[in-house]
């Protein structure tokens, strides 16, 4: 037994990590292992110029060494003189001093060959200052563009039915008594049915169709917008025939839409400008530009701002216009891509937008920060969109080949109970219509249909082939009980029954 006295040695706990001795003898042995195939025992140690082995020798040209310092360097500027010398040598120039730039200047002698150290010699050369007020000449691509949109401005207009005036002296925009159906009464009154039939084909567009808009109300007209760069308004009753052509963009049309009462209707196109037209005269009122591609035009419906119309464009923006001062009165940019769709609900006072960014956006008119957003991963873009004639909800056409449904209302959220699916859209923005009583849905189909489906049940209660191509416009007559108009890439216009 240890006395008392003795110390009392514990076990010293080992390190918790691996401890390898190593040596000199260690680090000199040779390499272990498979032998390298492609080691070039010879020059082995020929570029070894670093410790651990060898560094690769890269070339680069001067001017990158030059750029370098350049950016480092500040640029020079001359003194900012005497406060108390007004003009001269050392007068102040204070902030306004300019800068001086490095240039390099040959220097040849006759015959006798330059030195490689003394082919360039450093010349300080102080830039040109543009003066407050001077007028500089435009580039030669702004002067190209300026020309190209002076020539946008021919518009044109050439009446092409067989009457212009009747025995009355009235012109097309009179809306016909003598038809066997009441164009004046409230659009929604007669219960719509599906149509099975086509009863008649409006031909005179040489490419697809992008939009089509029967007369507000009444629908005794109809306006086609086409990527043949016209607009066309036919008669939908009587000899059926094409009216006017309106001619004044040089590129494809991307929407055309009627004002609240139809004498004025707009035309977006891809040369960037939007025109105001006068359905009566196919003369041009206006024209409007901010340098971007309007996607969708929508005139507000609301009687005290029926001057003012939004456009969608292709730079994220969604631009409010005033049709009388032709200024931009309003700016909503919230959105991170091109907007797709607007559509008026709340009795006008709101109006709710989508874009390529793959979200949906609640706005209060004239008050340019949404007051709903939403965005969820499962999204996907929505291309076009059908308000209900019940002013609750909007159909939306996804791009993922489903119909969605959401309020109007002040939460604007999604309706999940009401998926319309069964067509297919991938590919084109293609229209979706509500029936004016509310009972339907219609769809366009890049296979060439158009499907019908019931808005209280979701099911598809009809589809049928309307062309060999895709179906990409879709509209209901706002007074017939079964007449629907579709076209699309064909450039056909074709009226179902």
């Amino acid at each position: 037994m240890a006395p008392q006295n003795a110390l009392i040695v514990r076990q010293a706990a080992g390190p918790d990590h691996a401890v390898v001795p190593y040596t000199a003898e260690d680090f000199s042995r040779p390499a272990q292992g498979p032998a390298n195939p492609f080691k070039d025992e010879v020059n082995s140690l020929k570029r070894k110029n670093v410790l651990t082995g060898y560094a690769e020798e890269t070339e680069h040209r001067g001017g990158v060494a030059e750029k370098q310092e350049a950016a480092r360097i500040r640029a020079k500027r001359q003194k900012k003189g005497d406060a108390t010398v007004a003009e001269g040598d050392n007068a102040y120039v204070g902030p306004w001093a300019k800068y001086k730039a490095v240039e390099y200047e040959d220097r040849e002698d006759d015959g006798e060959e330059l030195a490689s150290d003394e082919e360039y010699e450093e010349v300080e050369e102080e830039e040109e200052v543009i003066e407050s007020g001077a007028v500089v000449p435009a580039m030669p691509q702004a002067l190209a563009k300026r020309k190209e949109a002076e020539e946008l401005g021919a518009e044109t207009s050439v009446f092409e039915g067989s009457e212009q005036y009747d025995y009355q002296g009235r012109t097309y925009m009179h809306i016909p008594q003598d038809l066997d159906i009441d164009l004046r009464r409230e659009p929604g009154t007669a219960k719509n049915y599906v149509p099975k039939k086509m009863v008649h084909v409006w031909k005179s567009h040489t490419k697809p169709i992008i939009g089509l808009r029967f007369f507000p109300g009444s629908g005794h007209l109809m306006l086609s917008g086409s990527a043949d760069t016209t607009v066309k308004i036919w008669d939908v009753y009587h000899q059926k025939e094409l009216l006017r052509t309106y001619s004044g963009h040089n590129k494809a049309l991307s929407d055309v839409t009627f004002n609240t009462s139809g004498t004025q209707f707009l035309s977006a196109s891809y040369d960037r400008m939007m025109k105001l037209w006068d359905t009566e005269t196919g003369q041009c009122i206006n024209r409007f530009t901010t340098g971007k591609t309007p996607h969708v035009v929508r005139f507000n419906p609301d009687p005290e701002h029926s001057n003012e119309f939004l456009a969608g464009m292709s730079d994220k923006k969604i631009i409010q216009f005033d049709i009388r001062t032709r200024e931009i009165v309003q700016e909503y940019d919230h959105h991170l891509a091109a907007i797709n769709t607007i559509t008026f609900v709340d009795e006008n006072r709101r109006f709710m937008t989508t874009s390529d960014d793959k979200s949906l956006r609640a706005w209060d008119y004239n008050i340019p920060v949404p007051i709903k957003y939403i965005a969820e991963p499962h999204m996907y873009p929505m291309t076009r969109a059908s308000a209900h004639p019940s002013g609750k909800y909007v159909a939306y056409q996804s791009s993922d080949n489903n119909i969605f449904v959401y309020g109007a209302n002040d939460k604007f959220r999604q309706n999940r109970k009401k998926v319309f699916k069964g067509h297919n859209n991938a590919g084109y923005a293609i229209d979706v219509a509500c029936s004016p009583d509310g009972q339907f849905v219609a769809s366009g189909d890049s296979g060439g249909y158009v499907c019908f489906w019931d808005w209280k049940t979701c099911k598809m209660w009809h589809k049928m082939q309307a062309s060999e191509g895709a179906v990409t416009c879709v509209e209901w007559h706002p007074q017939e009980t079964s007449k629907v108009v579709t076209a699309g890439l064909d450039g056909a216009i074709k009226y179902w029954d």
